[in-house]
Protein backbone atom coordinates (compact mmCIF):
# COMPACT_ATOMS: atom_id res chain seq x y z
CA UNK A 1 0.00 0.00 0.00
CA UNK A 2 1.60 3.26 -0.93
CA UNK A 3 0.53 6.76 1.00
CA UNK A 4 2.48 8.74 -0.66
CA UNK A 5 0.65 11.46 -2.54
CA UNK A 6 0.74 11.26 -6.51
CA UNK A 7 1.79 14.78 -6.81
CA UNK A 8 4.87 14.24 -4.63
CA UNK A 9 5.91 11.74 -7.11
CA UNK A 10 5.51 13.75 -9.87
CA UNK A 11 7.53 16.98 -8.21
CA UNK A 12 10.45 17.54 -10.01
CA UNK A 13 10.40 15.07 -12.62
CA UNK A 14 8.51 17.97 -15.44
CA UNK A 15 9.81 19.63 -18.27
CA UNK A 16 13.25 21.26 -17.42
CA UNK A 17 11.85 24.40 -16.74
CA UNK A 18 12.08 26.25 -19.56
CA UNK A 19 8.97 26.01 -21.09
CA UNK A 20 7.37 29.13 -20.22
CA UNK A 21 10.05 31.43 -20.53
CA UNK A 22 10.07 29.76 -23.88
CA UNK A 23 6.30 30.90 -24.54
CA UNK A 24 6.44 34.34 -22.94
CA UNK A 25 9.50 34.89 -26.15
CA UNK A 26 7.07 33.63 -28.32
CA UNK A 27 4.29 35.97 -27.20
CA UNK A 28 6.43 38.77 -27.10
CA UNK A 29 8.08 38.81 -30.16
CA UNK A 30 4.98 38.20 -31.68
CA UNK A 31 3.30 41.16 -30.22
CA UNK A 32 6.59 42.84 -31.16
CA UNK A 33 5.85 42.11 -34.99
CA UNK A 34 2.06 43.08 -34.91
CA UNK A 35 3.62 46.60 -34.22
CA UNK A 36 6.61 46.65 -36.43
CA UNK A 37 4.62 45.22 -39.12
CA UNK A 38 2.33 47.96 -38.80
CA UNK A 39 5.42 50.03 -39.09
CA UNK A 40 6.49 48.11 -42.69
CA UNK A 41 2.84 48.45 -43.88
CA UNK A 42 3.05 52.33 -43.51
CA UNK A 43 7.01 52.57 -44.92
CA UNK A 44 5.53 50.26 -47.93
CA UNK A 45 2.91 52.61 -48.58
CA UNK A 46 5.23 55.47 -48.18
CA UNK A 47 7.49 53.96 -50.76
CA UNK A 48 5.05 53.07 -53.31
CA UNK A 49 5.82 54.96 -56.31
CA UNK A 50 8.96 56.50 -55.05
CA UNK A 51 12.40 56.20 -56.97
CA UNK A 52 15.48 54.29 -55.88
CA UNK A 53 17.31 57.06 -54.89
CA UNK A 54 14.50 58.64 -52.66
CA UNK A 55 13.94 54.84 -50.68
CA UNK A 56 18.05 55.01 -49.95
CA UNK A 57 16.97 58.62 -48.43
CA UNK A 58 14.23 57.28 -46.85
CA UNK A 59 15.96 54.49 -45.34
CA UNK A 60 19.13 56.55 -44.63
CA UNK A 61 17.42 58.38 -41.69
CA UNK A 62 18.24 56.84 -38.32
CA UNK A 63 14.61 55.97 -37.33
CA UNK A 64 13.82 53.76 -40.46
CA UNK A 65 16.86 52.55 -40.25
CA UNK A 66 16.53 51.60 -36.97
CA UNK A 67 12.95 50.33 -37.33
CA UNK A 68 13.74 48.00 -40.25
CA UNK A 69 16.78 46.97 -38.19
CA UNK A 70 14.39 45.71 -35.34
CA UNK A 71 11.79 44.78 -37.51
CA UNK A 72 14.47 42.49 -39.06
CA UNK A 73 15.86 41.10 -35.72
CA UNK A 74 12.80 40.40 -34.55
CA UNK A 75 11.19 38.71 -37.20
CA UNK A 76 14.52 36.81 -37.23
CA UNK A 77 14.22 35.50 -33.38
CA UNK A 78 10.17 34.50 -33.59
CA UNK A 79 10.88 32.43 -36.89
CA UNK A 80 13.76 30.91 -35.12
CA UNK A 81 11.61 30.03 -31.99
CA UNK A 82 9.22 28.86 -33.99
CA UNK A 83 11.13 26.56 -35.74
CA UNK A 84 12.69 25.08 -32.22
CA UNK A 85 8.91 24.22 -31.63
CA UNK A 86 8.38 22.60 -34.76
CA UNK A 87 11.62 20.51 -34.58
CA UNK A 88 11.21 19.65 -30.99
CA UNK A 89 7.57 18.27 -31.69
CA UNK A 90 8.26 16.81 -34.96
CA UNK A 91 11.98 14.93 -34.98
CA UNK A 92 12.18 12.22 -32.81
CA UNK A 93 15.60 11.27 -33.98
CA UNK A 94 17.33 12.83 -31.17
CA UNK A 95 20.90 13.38 -33.69
CA UNK A 96 18.41 14.67 -36.32
CA UNK A 97 16.98 17.23 -33.82
CA UNK A 98 19.91 18.19 -32.41
CA UNK A 99 21.49 18.98 -35.60
CA UNK A 100 18.86 20.88 -37.04
CA UNK A 101 17.93 23.25 -33.89
CA UNK A 102 22.01 23.83 -34.35
CA UNK A 103 21.51 24.52 -38.16
CA UNK A 104 18.62 26.72 -37.31
CA UNK A 105 20.65 28.89 -34.65
CA UNK A 106 23.50 29.00 -36.97
CA UNK A 107 21.43 30.19 -40.40
CA UNK A 108 19.46 32.35 -37.74
CA UNK A 109 22.70 34.66 -36.86
CA UNK A 110 24.14 34.53 -39.99
CA UNK A 111 20.79 35.50 -41.78
CA UNK A 112 20.66 38.12 -38.96
CA UNK A 113 24.29 39.78 -39.54
CA UNK A 114 23.80 39.81 -42.87
CA UNK A 115 20.57 41.26 -43.17
CA UNK A 116 21.79 44.43 -40.54
CA UNK A 117 25.03 44.84 -42.39
CA UNK A 118 22.81 45.01 -45.54
CA UNK A 119 20.58 47.30 -43.79
CA UNK A 120 23.22 49.73 -42.26
CA UNK A 121 24.95 49.40 -45.91
CA UNK A 122 22.11 51.19 -48.03
CA UNK A 123 21.54 53.27 -44.98
CA UNK A 124 24.63 54.96 -44.79
CA UNK A 125 25.42 54.33 -48.56
CA UNK A 126 29.51 52.60 -48.27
Amino acid sequence: MNLRNPLANAHNHGSAGDGVTHWWAQRFSAILMVGLTAWLVWALIALAGASHAEAVAWLGRPFHASMAILFTLVAIYHSRLGLQVIIEDYVHKRAIEVSLQIVVKILAVVGAVLAVMAILKVAFGA
